[in-house]
């Protein structure tokens, strides 16, 4: 039987190889070597890794589930289309629930929970790190804590959900440096408001700086969907 659940990152009561085939396929969509609308079979993906259909199957069920790939069982499978409307809805839900942490956070007087963050964030710009996929970890992380430090365990399981799926274009955010520079320089300052207690300036920031953070990664985006659809379309004419 297959496990429609999404698979646990430690592969623990899952098949191994599933989760192989999932991450793998994950990553071919994350950078674009599959491309939105491409159209494949279970005997495709299975032919090109070596592998039965069973798991390639349950693979792409997992990734059916989260919003990647669409199927048709007469056609096959297919990349969902880029829908920048659903990654909107989703900013707008995340923005909700920092700004509602924020003001919980102060009001509840449970700032010092962020207090492990000053070291990585209240920092000299000399000592800012630059590795992007580092940088982006440590982004998730902050606006996760923002969210777990106030106790509500539901907030914090919807909160993940939406950052996964938005993961795809977020991480797009810090392949720039000047963008590294402003991530820092942005969650100092709303961690100075929140510690000082100013609700209404460090949801402003925090909403400013979301805003900003999805208009970059939407012009990558389509830079790079443009860029990958002209070699896609190059590699069919050779």
């Amino acid at each position: 039987m297959l496990d429609l659940k999404a698979p646990p990152s430690s592969g623990k009561n899952a098949n191994n190889l599933a989760i192989q085939i999932y991450t793998q396929l994950k990553a071919d969509i994350f950078d674009f070597r599959l491309l939105p609308s491409d159209k494949f079979s279970e005997g495709d993906i299975a032919t090109r890794m070596q592998v039965s259909r069973t798991p390639v199957r349950q693979a792409l069920f997992w990734l059916q589930r989260e919003g990647y790939v669409d199927v048709n069982f007469r056609s096959g499978w297919q990349v969902r289309a880029f829908d920048f409307k659903y990654f909107e809805d989703l900013y707008e839900i995340r923005i909700m629930m920092e700004t509602n942490a924020i003001a919980k956070l102060v009001e509840q007087d449970l700032t010092e929970r962020l207090a492990t963050l000053r070291d990585i964030w209240l920092i000299p710009e000399a000592e800012y790190l630059t590795d992007p996929t580092t940088v982006a970890a440590l982004d998730e992380a902050f606006h996760a804590r923002l969210v777990s430090a106030v106790g509500n365990d539901e907030m914090v399981r919807i909160h993940q959900d939406v950052t996964e799926r938005i993961r795809i274009i977020r991480r797009l955010d810090f392949t720039k440096a000047p963008r590294i520079e402003a991530t820092y320089r942005e969650h100092a300052e709303i961690l100075k408001k929140i510690f000082a207690k100013d609700v209404a300036g460090a949801q402003k920031m925090i909403c400013g700086h979301i805003a900003e953070s999805q208009a970059e990664v939407k012009r990558i985006t389509l830079f790079m969907l443009q860029t990958a659809r002209e070699r896609y379309g190059s590699r069919e004419e050779a």
